[in-house]
């Protein structure tokens, strides 16, 4: 009796993967450049300064992401239109927010992740100076 329930589930475990697959279809263009050559040196300079969102370890410019790909195509279709790269990240930071960029803006927000290496390397130089004081002390004490 189970056998036969195994044998008639068993379909279904090879189907789910296929369920939860991406529907989200793939950007228009997967392989368009821009003709003019500046203005796909401005896209490509723009997108090597964005993160991909799934990803988020690469830029939009290397990732294979489905997601990647249709910002790229977002990207190249408004460099096209005549907006500046200024005003597209402008604009994807107000959709995504300041961690789209790999150069987010000193704010309360980000101010630990400006700060955060500083403060480490006060914390690390205070407890090395404190540890090599302390075993000047330790050394001074033994010799007499």
């Amino acid at each position: 009796m189970r056998l036969p329930l195994f044998l008639l589930c068993l379909p279904g475990v090879f189907a789910a993967p296929l369920a939860a697959q991406d529907r989200l279809p793939p950007a228009p263009y997967a392989y368009e450049q821009l003709r003019d050559p500046a203005k796909e040196a401005h896209a490509k300079a723009l997108m090597e300064e964005l993160r991909c969102l799934v990803c988020q370890g690469q830029s939009i410019a290397d990732s294979d992401a489905p997601l990647a790909g249709d910002m790229r195509h977002e990207v190249r279709s408004k460099i096209a239109a005549g907006e500046s790269p200024d005003e597209i990240k402008a604009w994807l930071v107000a959709r995504y927010g300041n961690w789209v960029s790999y150069d987010p803006p000193f704010d309360g927000a980000t101010a630990f992740l400006w700060l955060g290496p500083l403060l480490f390397l006060l914390l690390g130089g205070w407890l090395a100076f404190g540890r090599f004081r302390r075993g000047a002390n330790d050394d001074a004490e033994d010799g007499a």
